[in-house]
């Protein structure tokens, strides 16, 4: 079979794929601020105070510029490839079918199955502490199979109904956290930020890598390009916006966080937000910040939901993955089978339990997807492609792109050992699959060939 070249792919990557475009700039803004803020942040104002004292600051500027270069980066690319598959789609456009493959099971297996698995597992934890009953394996085993069956059951119906949902999910998450932010300011204290001892390089490295990860989330968003209005215009808008305002929220929430805790920073390292809550309306602060963390981890998950089984979606259409995942629901239009397998496959591993290394693979994985979206945002600036609507380009030329290149290649030099060895492995078995599917292909169609052969031979000599 002939592989078709990346300008046939750009071309190609221009269609909807049969799926209804329902999901606009509002929509899709909030999904991304839904993905990136998530479980994450309600332990992360510790764990940057802790280490870098009054240059947290520094660290959240540092590493909001290093997002904003890749989420630019997104933006430009996905205003040219509105296809659904997202990053997988922008891979393939600029590199062709080998390496989109590789991007797309990174995407699927180390970002998307595992981690979620893991959060919606934090999610039962947390309702675990409000309510012992959720402790109990077979209650609890119940609860993740109605979670997660809601949550494919109204993906199926449609991504209009899913992203408002997630725009609900998102609010009710954001509420308590911006009222801390609000309220939080009156018990800020001066003295509670401390500039006397620089940090180490060493120290402030390790801090940018755990913060790093605080921001990524948005291109799991744009696995749903192809039901996006306007993507052209629609996508590098709903970027900026939400960029903007993740940015500018974490800084915030630091800045109350330490400025109210001050001392006490070390002491509530592992649950800082409910901390301050607690300081600023009473006991019933830290309840209120548990039902809060524990909507964000399900918010995460139905949106990944939403836009993981898109990724399942696109390489079916492309044969990489069995072909039932490419059918579409005949009145919904959603691709209902990839969404039962992805729900599934999370279902099956969060019954597990005992995530710890996924970690290990998805950190190294998540930089090594940001930097083929950034490489082939640089090829594909470079390439005539035909498009519709006049497309995004971001300013400064290759200032953003350069920015993000030398950002995850310290990110990747930072990374220890063992997490360079996983991602390795797991590329290296990709590509063995890889191979040996196309030969299987390969086999199968010449053998189908011979067999057409034969039948046309016989039918002559029938004749």
């Amino acid at each position: 079979m002939q592989q078709s070249s990346p300008i046939q792919l750009t071309e190609k990557l221009q269609e909807p794929a049969g799926l209804k475009r329902v999901i606009g700039v509002s929509g899709l803004a909030l999904t991304i601020v839904n993905f990136v803020i998530g479980s994450a942040i309600f332990v992360l104002p510790g764990i940057v105070g802790v280490q870098l004292g009054g240059y947290a600051v520094f660290g959240y500027l540092f590493g909001g510029l290093m997002i904003i270069s890749i989420m630019l980066c997104y933006a430009e690319t996905g205003s040219k490839i509105v296809a659904s598959g997202g990053t997988y789609a922008y891979v393939k456009a600029a590199f062709g079918e080998f390496p989109a493959y590789v991007v797309n099971w990174l995407f699927i297996i180390a970002v998307s199955i595992l981690s979620d698995a893991a959060i919606i597992s934090l999610f039962c934890d947390s309702l675990g502490v409000l309510f012992p009953l959720f402790t109990n394996f077979w209650i609890r085993t119940l609860l993740l199979l109605v979670s997660i069956g809601f949550m494919a059951a109204i993906n199926v119906v449609g991504a209009k109904q899913s992203v408002a949902f997630i725009k609900t999910v998102t609010v009710i998450k954001l509420i308590p956290l911006i009222g801390i932010i609000i309220f939080g300011f009156s018990h800020v204290k001066a003295g509670a930020f401390h500039f006397e001892h620089l940090p180490r390089l060493n120290t402030f490295g390790s801090v940018m890598l755990v913060l790093f990860f605080a921001f990524p989330g948005f291109e799991s968003a744009l696995s749903t390009s192809g039901e996006i209005k306007n993507a052209h215009r629609a996508v590098p808008r709903a970027i900026i916006l939400s960029g903007i305002f993740i940015v500018s929220f974490y800084l915030l929430l630091q800045f109350v966080t330490q400025g109210v805790l001050g001392n006490e920073m070390e002491a509530a390292k592992n649950a800082p937000l409910a901390a301050v809550a607690e300081k600023i309306i009473g006991p019933a602060g830290e309840k209120i910040l548990l039902i809060t963390a524990a909507v964000s981890c399900f918010g995460s998950v139905f949106a990944d939901i939403l836009n993981g089984p898109r990724l399942l979606f696109a390489g079916a259409k492309d044969n990489l993955f069995p072909k039932f995942l490419a059918r579409t629901h005949t009145k919904f239009a959603t691709p209902f089978p990839a969404i039962i397998v992805y729900a599934s496959l999370v279902f099956i591993i969060a019954i597990g339990g005992g995530f710890q290394q996924l970690a290990i693979l998805a950190t190294a994985a998540i930089l090594l997807i940001y930097l083929a979206v950034v490489l082939a945002t640089i090829k594909l600036r470079y390439r005539k492609i035909d498009v519709v609507e006049k497309t995004f380009r971001m300013p400064g030329g290759m200032i953003f792109p350069g920015i993000a290149i030398v950002s995850i290649c310290i990110l990747l030099l930072n990374l220890k050992s063992m997490e360079i060895i996983s991602a390795i492995i797991f590329v290296a078995i990709v590509s063995i699959i890889y191979y040996i599917s196309k030969q299987v292909k390969k086999s199968s169609r010449l053998r189908a060939e011979e067999l057409n052969m034969i039948a046309e031979s016989e039918l002559i000599n029938n004749l």
